[in-house]
Formats: C-alpha cells, sequence, structure tokens
C-alpha cells in the first residue's frame, strides 16, 4: 500500500533526528514524507535539511505561525499546509508527531490493518512514555480503540468523507466520532508500541485550560453530556477545576456562538454514541 506521511515540527530539535530516523528505517517506505517547519527558531531546520538530502521521498515545508503551543489549532493547521503539496495518490494518510520513535514495522503493520479489512478507516498503535526509572510503560486512555493523535493513519476514503482534520481543540476526537458516524470502524494494535519522548500536553500555553470545554460545545455535546465527560476527566486527572474550566470554556463558547465543528446529524449522532457508551460502562 501507498502512504504518505506529514510531520508538522516547531522548535523540535531534541527529537526530530530520532523521529525521521524511525521512519526511514521503516520495513515498508512512505511515498512521500512532509516536513513541515512550523516557524521553528531553534535548529529543527537544520536536521530537516540533513534527512532531506539523503532521501528523495522526504520534502521539507516552512511556514509561520503563532510560537504559542496552543492543542489543537496550531499542529492540524501546519499539517494541512503540508497536505496542499500532496497529491491523492495515496492509500492512506498520517499526521505524524516530531517527538516519536516507531518500531521498523509499524507503517508494514498499519498497512496490513487497511488491506485486511477495508471497513477500517483509522487506525494506529499505542504510547509507550519513560517513567523515572528508565521503563517504557503503557500511556493510553482507558478507551482502547482510540488512535492517540500523535499517530493518526487514515484512509483515503474515510479522509475524505470527515472532510480533513479540523483547526480546534477536540479534533482528534471529533475525527474518530465522525469517522463511525460514516460507517467506518476504528483499529488499535497494541503490538505496534511507540515511544514518546515529550510527556503529553507539556508546553501547552495556560490560555488552553477553557479549550477543551469548548470543543465539547463546537462537538454539540450539549450540558449533560459535557458535564458528564468533564466530572470524568477531572476524576482522571484528580483536579477538580478541570470540571470548572470545561464548564466556563462550553458556557463561554456557547455566549459568543463559536463555530461548531458538526452539523445538526452528526451532532445527535455523537450525543447518542456517547450516551450509548456510558449506559454500557454503568450496566
Amino acid at each position: 500500500m501507498k502512504y504518505y506521511v506529514v510531520i508538522p515540527a516547531h522548535n523540535e530539535e531534541a527529537f526530530l533526528k530520532l523521529t525521521l530516523d524511525s521512519v526511514v528505517q521503516q520495513s515498508l517506505l512512505p511515498e512521500k514524507v512532509v516536513v513541515v517547519n512550523d516557524h521553528s527558531t531553534d535548529g529543527t531546520e537544520q536536521i530537516i535539511d540533513s534527512f532531506t538530502v539523503k532521501y528523495d521521498f522526504i520534502e521539507k515545508l516552512n511556514t509561520t505561525s503563532s510560537t504559542l503551543h496552543m492543542p489543537g489549532s496550531k499542529v492540524v493547521n501546519a499539517f494541512k499546509k503540508g497536505l496542499e503539496v500532496l497529491d491523492d495518490a495515496y492509500d492512506f494518510i498520517v499526521k505524524l508527531d516530531a517527538d516519536l520513535i516507531l518500531p521498523p514495522h509499524y507503517f508494514e503493520g498499519i498497512a496490513a490493518i487497511f488491506s485486511v479489512n477495508k471497513k477500517v478507516g483509522l487506525a494506529g498503535g499505542f504510547v509507550y512514555e519513560e517513567a523515572a526509572d528508565g521503563q517504557w510503560l503503557l500511556n493510553h486512555p482507558m478507551n482502547k480503540d482510540h488512535v492517540r493523535g500523535a499517530f493518526k493513519a487514515y484512509s483515503k476514503d474515510c479522509f475524505k468523507a470527515i472532510g480533513g482534520l479540523q483547526s480546534s481543540m477536540g479534533w482528534d476526537t471529533v475525527d474518530e466520532l465522525l469517522c463511525r458516524y460514516h460507517g467506518f470502524d476504528i483499529f488499535t494494535d497494541e503490538s505496534l508500541n511507540v515511544k514518546h519522548l515529550r510527556p503529553t500536553g507539556k508546553g501547552y500555553n495556560k490560555k488552553a485550560k477553557l479549550l477543551q470545554g469548548e470543543a465539547m460545545y463546537k462537538m454539540r455535546y450539549g450540558f449533560l453530556l459535557t458535564v458528564i465527560a468533564s466530572a470524568k476527566m477531572a476524576i482522571k486527572q484528580q483536579k477538580a477545576k478541570v470540571l470548572i474550566h470545561n464548564l466556563k470554556g462550553y458556557f463561554q463558547a456557547k455566549r459568543n456562538g463559536a463555530p461548531l465543528m458538526v452539523n445538526e446529524a452528526e451532532g445527535k449522532f455523537i450525543r447518542s454514541y456517547r450516551f450509548q457508551n456510558i449506559k454500557k460502562k454503568l450496566f
């Protein structure tokens, strides 16, 4: 299978070489890799250049944006710019973070998933992060059929059906909900272990604390589902303020008339799907 990879990279000199090393060592190499140098002020561009001179399937794209690390919009905007220089001659497309180490067989495994089951629209492995004692430990949500935003792989049909990625906090949740809305399956492979070199959320701007609630509004969760989802997050993170911040973000977005990420039919599906999952877990 043919696949393309887009890697948004903002000030990633500490990790990017390791990521690109793991990409060029894949047993199934990508047809094209676009590394988007997103307004970096460190040695990121030089690292990209060192790979483009060696590998003709790797391309650099320089772009400018805000230096603030706002979850959702910044990385997706960079991804979209990388997408613009690619054609549609792929079987699946990958949004890959610049702070990962992939096992050598990773994309061969992803290709096999899409080949075996044509209903799969989104696939990925599992994240491992290094503990203080040097062990690499699983760091994944309780919902094992969720693909982490760090390495989303979409079949072309699915990617087109969901309208690509949305430049907003919650992009890596709404994509999966729309994937299911359009009749595609999500598949995670526990044998595909990815090393994540930077802890999730590190570097986020303080302004981002309200964006989760805003995302819930934009996904048409409604008040009750927002309360339940936020309470769950607060319990998991052991931070009561998460509930308060989410509700504040939700009502602020509602008051300001923030643009919605889904239409009414999609919103109805999302609420129904979420409540069904809640009932399954409770009963």
